[in-house]
């Protein structure tokens, strides 16, 4: 073997790992930025480059005075569920410089055994490169489809998103709801335990009846019965808002103590066109259809040939005869090579393929805006009708039955009427009260419904304080027409 040909094999040692020194990849930093998501650009179309750092200092407090942004900004930042389509996302991301990158170029290299004698001398060993061009377009597409997965996948995070902020709000109105619930009952039982004390007072003197006394008792057993349910359902729904909060199921939470309102706009054109421009589960099936008519043109550019160029280099050892021209001269080769796309069939059922994703695309999209617009219907009456019945309860029903309460109250003093008429208004006040709670919560979780159909805030038409009709807080607080 020739002195050059001895240092061969470490050559092709030291360019193997040299390659895969340089190819290897660079450690990718897990550290992320914060980003805030509960602002106005919560339900816009901002995309933050990396979702916040989960730490628990970074956690909002959740107390007692805590607005309902407050939870939504812990949800943000600590829903698993948000957090894994955020991974999604990114690994979508990832994805598109891979695909529009080239194929590798591949390196031979090759010992000839048996050395092949030719005029200038002794051929010993070759060394070639070769790269595949994919004919044009087919890359660009390639990055065009994997482009709008990744886009796909930023609207589904936008849905989950939105679909979160609606659980918490859902579940912090029933939870909401049960403290005035438990409030508003405790007090009408205190309220029917001292009309009971009444009755027995008037049936020892004669006053009333024993009846009248039987009826307090069956009252007020009825309402500490529903009192006692009310109390028990409260580690359910402080389940429920912690799961949409990403904790423990038994973690404490405090009693919400208001409960705002805003009174929207309801035009059904308006939030029609909203929803079909900004709802981001129908922006992630756009970008489905788009990517499947990327993947009919891929389908097309088949029929086309990728080309291959390639450089081959034979090392050539001194020729044995002294004086030969050329002597030791080392041959380089260029080369250029397409493969031959034959198999028209196959790239025919490709096609037909495509054209089926693409068509089955449009009809999943068709069907799902058809879905949502009848749900936003459904909605928007929630809303109407939660706002319907606030106004009754508050501005008409509640205020009659107190007029009613009062009224029968001063008739029981001076003995025109008896004590179970007066429970009878006491009732009818307790169930006009819970209605007119049940309906600000229903209000809420209706907006809340609006806003994720829509992909973003219902414009306010009016923002009011609490006010006394409807708001309050937990047991302990003074509340609605208490």
């Amino acid at each position: 073997m020739s002195v050059r040909a001895q240092w061969l094999w470490p050559l092709a040692i030291l360019v193997v790992g040299v390659a895969g020194c340089s190819v290897s990849r660079p450690q990718v930093s897990v550290e992320q930025p914060e980003t805030s998501f509960t602002s106005q650009k919560t339900f816009g179309e901002s995309l933050p480059d990396r979702m916040p750092t989960r730490r628990q200092e970074d956690l909002p407090d959740l107390t007692k005075d805590s607005p309902l942004s407050a939870y939504l900004e812990y949800a943000a930042l600590n829903n698993p569920a948000l957090r894994e389509a955020s991974q999604e996302w990114k690994a979508a991301l990832e994805r598109v410089p891979q695909v529009e990158a080239l194929p590798d170029p591949r390196f031979s290299l090759g010992y000839l055994i048996q050395e092949i004698e030719t005029r200038v001398g002794p051929q010993e060993w070759r060394a070639g490169l070769k790269q595949t061009f994919p004919w044009f377009g087919k890359l660009d597409l390639k990055g065009d489809m994997v482009a709008l997965r990744a886009q796909a996948a930023w609207q589904r995070f936008h849905a989950e998103k939105l679909h979160l902020f609606h659980r918490v709000k859902k579940a912090y109105a029933e939870y909401f709801y049960l403290s005035r619930a438990i409030e508003v009952t405790r007090k009408h039982r205190d309220l029917v335990e001292y009309l009971e004390e009444v009755a027995r007072t008037q049936y020892r003197t004669g006053i009333a009846p024993h009846s009248a006394v039987i009826k307090a008792q069956v009252e007020r057993g009825k309402l500490e019965d529903r009192l006692a349910s009310l109390k028990d359902l409260k580690d359910a729904r402080a389940a429920r808002l912690n799961a949409a909060l990403g904790r423990r199921a038994d973690a404490p939470l405090p009693w919400p103590v208001t409960l705002s309102q805003e009174r929207v706009k309801i035009r059904s054109e308006k939030l029609m066109a909203q929803l079909r421009e900004s709802n981001p589960r129908l922006k992630a099936l756009r970008r489905n259809v788009e990517r499947a008519e990327s993947a009919v043109d891929l389908a097309e550019l088949r029929y086309y040939p990728d080309i291959t160029a390639g450089l081959s280099y034979m090392y050539t050892d001194s020729a044995i005869m002294s004086g030969v021209d050329d002597s030791g001269k080392d041959p380089i080769l260029a080369t250029l090579s397409i493969n031959l796309p034959l198999w028209w069939d196959a790239y025919r059922a490709g096609e037909r393929e495509k054209l089926s994703r693409l068509r089955s695309a449009r009809r999943k999209l068709e069907d799902r805006t058809r879905k949502l617009e009848a749900e936003l219907e459904l909605a928007a009456y929630g809303v109407q009708d939660a706002r319907r019945k606030i106004n009754l309860y508050g501005d008409s029903l509640i205020p009659q039955a107190r007029e009613s309460l009062e009224a029968t109250r001063a008739s029981f003093k001076a003995g025109d009427a008896d004590i179970l008429a007066l429970l009878d208004a006491e009732r009818m006040l307790l169930e006009f009260r819970l209605e007119r709670e049940r309906a600000v919560a229903d209000h809420l979780q209706s907006v809340a419904k609006l806003e994720m159909l829509v992909g973003r805030r219902m414009d306010a038409k009016e923002k009011s304080e609490p006010d006394d009709a409807g708001q309050g807080g937990g047991p302990g607080q003074t509340g609605s027409g208490d």
